[in-house]
């Protein structure tokens, strides 16, 4: 459309537009078709500039299907709130006539996108309120899924038959909506969170009976596809299912009876918070709504009780721990102020009091607070103030979600998205809308501490004159009485540990806290200093924790977190009395104090399933394009389970070569994200390059070293090499800004290595070592197969044969490892003259001894000295080089103890020879990781270690120095 010819109305309106927002309107405009129709109605037409400038999605609508917008004018729906049960009537006749699944899924995506056409119009043009656009979304939600899983199951019960309960009734799928949906208030562009069940289990009633599990599964995941998929026509809605009992890990539909029977014996607390806006959907709402009421008992706890207090004061805590982990201060849904604290205070209400009261056991918010007003439970100022909040608040977020329908909470920086904010809410300017934003958040942030700040509580215990902690900390005994009060409980210094609490309390960290900082600082240090008496070290354990607060201090949530959980107390004061390294660790990352809340999950390192669940969770809470975010997701996991490990380690729970294990599993669960993050990244930038076949070329990462035999320690570097496919000469990527291969797969690698050990405010995740790669320093960063293979046939060094036989493929897929399988196992089983490697490697080793090695007479370096770690792995370096060649076994495993069996088998070493090997080599890695765990060097003093060391040095004048004088 030209511009100049556009209708009055809408060229004035056009005009009155920011001049920002002007020119994204007017090229929409330009690109709307010569001879379209536009809204017939003077007033529709004005506001269409206004409704397109606030939302690029509408206008993005308008375009894609042209007839959209004027066949809303026409039939007026853009002008009228919708009667009940109209969103129903108007898909299922267009439902009628479809026959295959791709029909469906067309003609959902399209009903759904005329229709949050309707509802961004009426919101954005100010026709309808903020209740109608969620009852609306809600509405339009329900009935796209309800509708959906009718078709689906009529057709599924002609393929497999009619699932049957034992009474021969035929059953059919409950559909539970959680979260905004459960409590009709869905926001524009959210996730639906489900559940899926069913009434019991049985079989279909067709020729091949199958059982009812299997005909659910089936339906669930037609039914997620249906509403998930992207497909050219869009996607309806993003399906998250992880509220479903255990999670990823479980059955995505279960029966009722097993749903109860998790619920009874298994539902945990954050649970009964998710069920409180549990509503049945879709499907059976008779056996659905039977299901809810059998789960009420579960939610609804009939008294009010101290667990009950315990469960409201640990959900706080997880919502302080939620905004600290993410930078959310921008985030109008989890940020300090934000939605999810007025949504807090009213469910935490029902949690407590919903068993006795059943008014609160009411799905949408508002209702609440108005109630709890109506009881006194809150002030009558309170409820104004909040329910004002909430309803600004959401406004504000559907109209972010609108502009470009995307699932988006926070705030936007680009101007652009800035004046469409500042034009949707009505406000004068940007600085004018954060004021007012600003203004409702404060007022929710005080109510929210007004509830959940648990004040001081007396100590209910008999009060006596004896002089106890409180007095030392309160500083309201004489120093000499301090030191007895000490000395009684168990200090072996008592002078030094009461001059270190005295620094402490007189420090400048303390001295600047608030008046709430200080008083959660009192009622903390008591409890920290007895704990501190009842260990084993208090003396070291004291000057630990001290300086971890003193670090800490300012930052008072973690003064509320220890102090509502004595738990964590005992916790920290064990893991910082055991281990100066855990000490740090937590004072380099204290958002680890979390992990302390529970010691069934602190002591219990997790698989390597486990983890890769674990982690595939956190990052599916990211924005896919905030790499920062991404990143420090990343390293608070990796921080987390090391505590894990280290915590078990120091507590005895799993044996020494297991730290390793779990250690390895974690780095490379690590490695495989951000592999995937900065192809991501840079394909998206060049596009991807492909191999001679056609087929994308696949990148991976060889481990050495370390991380390649499974034998990690808690400061390791990676010892890592880039690998790729080869690809043809002269080709380039596949996008707009197309490179050449070997340019697109050193950006990757530069960028695997940025993302691995670039310093954020979480730390970093790794120390990355790549000089074990072709040519060293001097080598290109990336390697194809071919390269290495070259080079490795050609002009490898023997220390470089040597390093091959603890490598490992740990990222990449299976044709490229296959490939690298076979290079490592040709090279490896190369027929050697055994003199000649002998003397190779024993020279090698030789030179590292004397460079690396101890001076000190009566000081045993574990890993460089004769007779120690080194030793035994140069011992088994040689042996698989020597013998590969006449037993493939050597090849199976590139961890030393493994190899030692096989080297024993292959008749390399004798059975006392590996036996000797092995139990030094675990009793070395033992008294390694137990140093590192107190921060001491890997030197102990020789008596210590005499026999293993002689054992080890006896081994290697047999192997290594045949015919050489052994006491020379």
């Amino acid at each position: 459309m030209e511009i100049e010819n556009a209708p009055a109305p809408l060229s004035t309106a056009l005009a009155e537009l920011p001049e920002v927002l002007q020119t994204p309107v007017e090229v929409a405009l330009e690109r709307w078709p010569d001879g379209a129709e536009l809204p017939a109605d003077v007033a529709l037409l004005a506001e269409l500039p206004r409704v397109w400038a606030m939302s690029e999605f509408a206008s993005r609508i308008c375009l894609r299907d042209v007839a959209a917008l004027p066949s809303l004018a026409d039939s007026g729906d853009l002008t009228r709130p919708y009667e009940s049960g109209e969103y129903r009537r108007r898909l299922r006749a267009e439902l009628a006539e479809v026959e295959a699944e791709t029909d469906l899924h067309r003609v959902l995506r399209r009903f759904r996108s005329r229709e949050m056409l309707r509802i961004a119009w009426r919101d954005l043009s100010g026709r309808a309120g903020l209740d109608e656009v969620l009852e609306d979304l809600s509405e339009l939600a329900d009935v796209l899924i309800d509708e959906a899983l009718e078709w689906l199951y009529q057709r599924l019960c002609r393929q497999m038959g009619t699932p049957r309960d034992s009474a021969g009734n035929a059953e059919r799928m409950i559909v539970l909506g959680m979260g905004k949906l459960g409590g009709r208030e869905l926001n524009f562009s959210s996730d639906i969170d489900l559940i899926f069940a069913f009434p019991e289990p049985g079989f279909t009633d067709s020729d091949k009976p199958r059982a009812n599990e299997q005909f659910f599964l089936q339906l669930g995941r037609s039914l997620i596809a249906a509403l998930d998929q992207q497909t050219p026509d869009g996607q309806c809605f993003r399906v998250d299912m992880r509220l479903r009992p255990y999670g990823d890990s479980g059955p995505l539909a279960m029966s009722v009876p097993a749903m109860e029977l998790y619920f009874l014996e298994q539902g945990r607390e954050w649970e009964r918070y998710a069920l409180i806006k549990a509503r049945v959907v879709a499907g059976d709402q008779v056996q659905g709504q039977a299901l809810l009421e059998t789960l009420s008992p579960f939610v609804y706890r009939r008294y009010l009780d101290y667990g009950a207090l315990e469960s409201l004061r640990s959900m706080k805590a997880m919502i302080a721990r939620e905004v600290r982990r993410r930078r959310l201060a921008d985030n109008v849904k989890l940020g300090r102020g934000g939605i999810r604290e007025v949504e807090f205070i009213a469910q935490a209400f029902q949690l407590i009091r919903g068993g006795q009261e059943p008014a609160l056991r009411e799905r949408s918010l508002q209702p609440v607070l108005a109630y709890l007003a109506e009881q006194a439970l809150i002030p009558a100022h309170a409820q104004h103030d909040l329910t004002e909040a909430y309803r600004y608040l959401r406004r504000i977020e559907n109209r972010i979600q609108a502009m470009h329908d995307r699932q988006a909470h926070d705030l936007p920086t680009d101007e652009v998205d800035q004046a469409r904010l500042v034009l949707a809410m009505g406000a004068e300017d940007w600085t004018s809308l954060r004021e007012e934003l600003d203004g409702w958040r404060r007022r929710v942030q005080g109510h929210f501490d007004q509830v959940f700040v648990a004040p001081q509580q007396e100590d209910e215990a008999e009060t006596t004159d004896e002089p106890d902690f409180t007095d030392v900390w309160y500083d309201t005994v004489d120093e000499e009485a301090a030191c007895e009060i000490l000395m009684h409980a168990g200090f072996a210094d008592a002078d030094a540990a009461s001059q270190t609490i005295q620094r402490f309390r007189d420090g400048s960290r303390v001295r600047a806290l608030s008046e709430q900082g200080r008083t959660r600082l009192d009622r903390l240090m008591p409890m920290l200093l007895a704990a501190v008496a009842g260990g084993d070290a208090p003396d070291s354990a004291l000057e630990r924790l001290l300086t971890l607060l003193d670090g800490i201090v300012r930052r008072t949530a973690y003064l509320a977190l220890l102090n509502e959980h004595p738990m964590a107390i005992s916790q920290l004061v064990r893991l910082v009395g055991g281990s100066p390294w855990i000490a740090r660790y937590l004072s380099l990352h204290p958002m680890l104090l979390d992990e302390l809340l529970d010691p069934r999950t602190l002591y219990a390192p997790l698989s390597r399933e486990a983890l890769a669940a674990e982690v595939d969770v956190r990052m599916a809470s990211a924005d896919p394009d905030d790499l920062e975010q991404q990143m420090e997701i990343l390293r608070q996991f990796k921080q987390t389970q090391v505590l894990r490990v280290a915590a078990a380690d120091l507590a005895g729970a799993i044996p020494v070569m297991l730290v390793s294990d779990y250690l390895t599993d974690i780095a490379e669960v690590v490695l495989q994200r951000v592999i995937t993050l900065g192809w991501r990244q840079v394909s998206m930038r060049y596009g991807e390059p492909l191999r001679a076949d056609g087929e994308v070329a696949d990148f991976g990462i060889i481990a050495y070293g370390k991380l390649g035999s499974l034998e990690l320690g808690y400061g390791s570097d990676l010892d890592i090499v880039f690998l790729h496919d080869p690809v043809p000469a002269g080709t380039a990527t596949t996008g707009e800004k197309p490179v050449e291969p070997a340019v697109f797969f050193a950006r990757l690698a530069q960028r695997v290595i940025h993302i691995l050990n670039t310093p954020t405010p979480g730390g970093i995740l790794y120390e990355v070592d790549t000089r074990l790669r072709p040519s060293g320093q001097s080598g290109l960063l990336t390697t194809s197969i071919d390269a290495l293979a070259e080079y490795q046939r050609e002009r490898a060094w023997t220390w470089e044969h040597q390093a091959l036989v603890r490598a490992r493929m740990v990222v990449g897929g299976d044709d490229l490892s296959d490939r690298f399988v076979a290079l490592r196992r040709e090279i490896l089983t190369r027929p050697r003259d055994r003199d000649e490697l002998r003397e190779e490697v024993r020279h090698m080793r030789e030179r590292m001894r004397r460079e690396l090695g101890s001076t000190a007479p009566n000081e045993f370096d574990l890993k460089q000295d004769r007779g120690g770690i080194a030793d035994i792995e140069f011992m088994v370096q040689y042996g698989v080089l020597a013998g590969s060649c006449g037993y493939s076994g050597l090849l199976r495993y590139t961890d030393n103890i493994r190899l030692l069996d096989e080297l024993e088998r292959a008749g390399e070493f004798t059975t006392e020879q590996a036996r000797v090997l092995a139990d030094a080599y675990r009793h070395y890695r033992g008294m390694v990781h137990r140093l590192t765990l107190q921060e001491q060097p890997a030197r102990v003093v020789v008596d210590s270690v005499d026999e293993s060391r002689a054992a080890v040095a006896g081994v290697w004048g047999a192997v290594m120095e045949p015919g050489a004088d052994e006491n020379a």
